[in-house]
């Protein structure tokens, strides 16, 4: 099959998905409703009080877990055309996670909390949500243990969310998580579990222990609705704060936005609720690591999660730890297809030099990850009047690990940035 000639050679590439359909076709396809980002907006809307209790500086957003978007003046001048702008949607540094991982992954586990303590007769109605930071509510959520499988920063979410509500949790890391990240969820008293495999393999671990125990929810990352809607609750902030900075989205005048992929839930979620609101005038890309691009060969070859990138030869490592994902979310990959314009392919060099030229133009730190939908702005050079790279995580890195980062960053030949 040609596309997987294609990626066997660990070249960047784009794939321009022939699937897709208008929205209003595609619309009719789809398996998920626009209502259950309704019921995430509104349970993190409830949520509110309990965070500005729990976290001071989240006093200033209202409580909700958002991240600003910022102009990027001097990297426009360099990735996109004249008359075009180029955005950054700074999820590097939302609260309590510091990665998109905090929408999503912060998101299921408040739905666990709040269905138990429902069932419990515990939620006060004529209190805010800032009950659940009672004693009583730490006693419940105590006897109880939240199970899930990461590379690392979904990990890192579910981890000091469940923790600070006062579950057990038990994240089980594959062997791409970097020891900051297995540090700091010990610190805050996650069982953390490291296996010797990928992504897949602590996944799968993860899902056979909550299982085994009544007492454990284990969050997938890979089916997760609860997850999916979370993640699609940003599409609606993001229309709000590009109003507020004057643009208005039309097919006239349309948005491209370029989303880092993993196993798909985050991307795929912002993906669909950008189509429920701009539908025809948003383009959405993933963007994937030339050794782990598990979305593209899923949706490409139509077999989604019953082919992985190692079936074809590669090696599903990468410096992009959060992307190193050999087999894509079936629900996830399917739910794309007659929705997203194309998937992209980037190099590790690429990430890194992308990281040292974010800092070195506008100030900013990011993990290597975060800098792919950066470089694929560069490589596709797709037509449209505003484009927005979700920078996806690096908030939370230590400075000497960022280091590393910048310092790869600094030694690659830029010539290598015109691979195609």
């Amino acid at each position: 099959m040609p596309i997987i000639e294609q990626l066997q050679k660990k070249q960047p590439y784009y794939w321009e998905n022939p699937h897709r359909l208008r929205w209003e076709e595609a619309e009719k396809q789809l398996s998920i409703q626009p209502t259950l980002i309704d019921d995430a907006e509104a349970r993190l809307q409830r949520f509110a009080p309990y965070f500005m209790a729990i976290e001071p500086t989240m006093k200033e957003a209202n409580g909700l877990i958002e991240s600003p978007i910022q102009q990027a003046t001097l990297l426009q001048k360099r990735y996109v055309h004249e008359n075009e702008q180029l955005w950054l949607k700074r999820d590097d540094i939302l609260p309590i996670a510091g990665s998109i991982k905090a929408r999503g992954g912060i998101h299921e586990v408040l739905t666990i909390a709040e269905q138990l303590a429902t069932s419990n007769g515990l939620i006060e109605p004529t209190k805010d949500y800032a009950q659940f930071t009672e004693p009583a509510f730490h006693a419940l959520f105590s006897k109880y243990t939240i199970v899930v499988g990461s590379t690392g920063n979904l990990g890192l979410s579910i981890g000091i969310m469940s923790a600070k509500l006062g579950f057990r949790v038990v994240v089980h890391m594959s062997h791409d998580a970097k020891q900051w990240k297995k540090d700091l969820l010990r610190e805050k008293g996650v069982t953390v579990v490291e296996h010797t495999g990928d992504y897949s393999k602590a996944v799968e671990q993860g899902r056979k222990e909550a299982e085994a125990d009544s007492f454990a929810f284990f969050i997938d990352d890979e089916n997760s609705q609860a997850l999916f809607s979370g993640y699609a609750v940003a599409a609606r902030r993001l229309k709000k704060q590009l109003e507020e900075a004057n643009i208005h989205i039309s097919i006239e005048n349309p948005l491209a936005v370029y989303l880092p992929c993993g196993v798909g839930g985050g991307p795929g979620g912002v993906a669909y609720g950008l189509k429920t609101i701009f539908g025809d005038a948003v383009h959405c890309y993933f963007v994937e690591p030339v050794e782990s691009p598990c979305m593209l060969l899923g949706m490409a070859t139509e077999q989604h999660h019953d082919i992985s990138v190692q079936d074809i030869g590669l090696s599903n490592q990468t410096a992009a730890d959060g992307l190193a994902v050999g087999r894509a979310s079936k629900f996830v990959g399917q739910l794309m297809m007659p929705i997203l314009h194309g998937i992209v392919t980037v190099t590790d060099n690429q990430l890194y030099r992308m990281v040292y030229e974010l800092k070195e133009t506008e100030g900013l730190q990011i993990e290597p990850s975060a800098a792919a939908g950066l470089v694929a702005i560069g490589l596709i050079q797709a037509p449209a009047a505003y484009h927005v790279a979700w920078l996806t995580g690096g908030g939370m890195v230590p400075q000497s690990e960022w280091q590393k980062f910048y310092e790869n960053g600094e030694n690659v030949d830029v010539q290598t940035q015109k691979e195609k």
